[in-house]
């Protein structure tokens, strides 16, 4: 499916020098007693605006409507050429998801690390300003066609190999967030896959969001790799995923909807159970996200939940009615067929 290769890219302007394009759509989720006219008129940004330098006044202004606790704005560039501006909201009486406590450890990684993360960096910022998008994830990991960030990422598997005791500890002691997420970046290039996919897992419940991004990301391509590849043995399980679909930040649902999309490939009924149960408020809201490549995953996994076919579900986005996509795994029972 086409989809399944799309990258996408989480940029705050902020924080970087790319000028991302005018935002061509405005998308809400965590909506639950607020409604989205409120949240429209405190955020101060429609569409056809360019990305404000800082997003901190529209996060105050909405955190300001009675019974929402916190926000988030989100710039994701670029889906034709545009970016989309995703709004989160916490409101009261609505449970947090929680995260571990920040290590306190002095643990740092070695020299030669920081420098291939930092190469990374540049390298896939300027791939992101020649719209070059395109990756190979066929091994379980990245390798983008862009070729410095390819020479980039090849380095990762270099030190995937000569570090593994070094990033482990780093990701699940070191007091720097920046540390323990390139740990876990690099970590999704070790050769085998199996030794890396619980030291992942623990990074999906870091208190910081590039970790967790990074540790999600990585479990996707390998649990895609898994699918592809049975006689691997490799174990991804679905249940690490459920509860990011509920999160205030928008990675951890993106992530998240991809990995389920790869861990439910063989619909277990009592996994499309469990993600009715516990996210199925959050699957509609992103299955009407207006981008569509951003809305899929969570399309797919309420027609899975819903007994469609693949065939039946990709009909339904190819035709414009993914409506009925949701209204079926709206309306199933709990059994998952």
């Amino acid at each position: 499916m086409p989809w399944l290769s799309l990258i996408l890219t989480l940029l705050s302007v902020s924080q970087s020098d790319f000028q991302m394009p005018h935002i061509q759509a405005i998308d809400f989720y965590g909506l639950r007693t607020v409604s989205e006219a409120q949240v429209r008129k405190a955020l101060q940004i429609k569409e056809g605006d360019a990305p404000p330098e800082s997003t901190l006044p529209a996060q105050l202004r909405v955190e300001a409507i009675d019974r929402v606790i916190h926000a988030r704005l989100n710039f994701v560039c670029c889906e034709k050429g545009k970016t989309t501006l995703y709004v989160g909201i916490q409101e009261q009486d609505v449970p947090a998801l929680e995260f571990r406590p920040a290590p306190t450890g002095t643990v740092r990684l070695p020299f030669d690390v920081l420098p291939a993360g930092d190469a990374f960096d540049k390298a896939f910022e300027r791939a992101m300003e020649a719209g070059d998008h395109a990756e190979d994830q066929s091994e379980g990991h990245s390798l983008m066609h862009f070729s410095e960030v390819r020479a980039a990422q090849k380095k990762f598997i270099e030190l995937a190999a000569l570090h593994p005791a070094i990033l482990h500890d780093v990701l699940r002691n070191s007091a720097s967030a920046r540390q323990r997420a390139l740990a876990a970046q690099i970590l999704g290039y070790a050769a085998d896959k199996r030794d890396v996919v619980a030291d992942l897992i623990y990074g999906t419940r870091d208190p910081d969001d590039e970790v967790r991004n990074n540790s999600t990301r990585a479990l996707w391509l390998i649990a895609k790799l898994a699918q592809r590849k049975p006689d691997l043995q490799i174990q991804v399980p679905a249940s690490v995923f459920i509860d990011l679909l509920n999160s205030l930040v928008w990675t951890d649902r993106n992530k998240s909807s991809y990995a389920l999309l790869e861990t439910t490939d063989k619909r277990d009924p009592a996994v499309l159970t469990e993600i009715r149960a516990k996210a199925l408020p959050s699957l509609v809201e992103m299955a009407r996200w207006k981008a569509i490549g951003h809305a899929q995953p969570a399309i797919f996994l309420l027609g899975r939940i819903g007994g469609m076919s693949e065939d039946d579900i990709q009909a339904a986005i190819d035709r414009g009615d993914r409506e009925a996509v949701i209204s079926a795994g709206s309306k199933a029972g709990t059994s998952g067929r």
